[in-house]
């Protein structure tokens, strides 16, 4: 994949400015290394599920704070159920959430509020790792 292709990054959220958030922060390259993003926004746990069954996401931002469906759990799910599964950054609240994070088997934890720099950084190396781990399609 060259930087010229495109990267499906995933959002979850239940709460549209959460999702604008994160979409502002990430923009259409979060680093100059890596390929455009192509944002795939869900407000609900069986959108992300379709996503993710389909095979077409190549990272995944879920909001740790989402209703009914907490990211945390969706994480989780998703590791135990979607073969080759894209690495997940979680967004948490508080900083006593970090451990169940680590149980959701998430890569990457980013505090709300949402420091738009450390997002970028944060997909931009979820993105590398995904380019250096994906699985070739067949």
């Amino acid at each position: 994949m060259s930087t010229d292709d495109k990267m499906r990054v995933l959002v979850y959220s239940d709460d549209a400015s959460t999702r604008q958030r994160v979409r502002e922060a990430i923009g259409r390259r979060p680093a100059a290394d890596v390929p455009l993003v192509e944002i795939v926004e869900c407000a609900t746990h069986a959108k992300v599920v379709q996503h993710f069954d389909s095979g077409v996401i190549d990272v995944a931002v879920l909001d740790g704070e989402a209703k009914p469906a907490g990211g945390m759990g969706v994480a989780r799910q998703a590791k135990d159920e979607v073969h080759d599964c894209p690495p997940i950054c979680l967004l948490i609240a508080r900083r006593d959430d970090r451990w169940l994070a680590e149980w959701s088997r998430a890569e990457a934890v980013v505090p709300q509020p949402i420091d738009p720099v450390v997002l970028a950084d944060t997909v931009a190396d979820l993105m590398r790792r995904r380019l250096s781990t994906r699985l070739p399609a067949h």
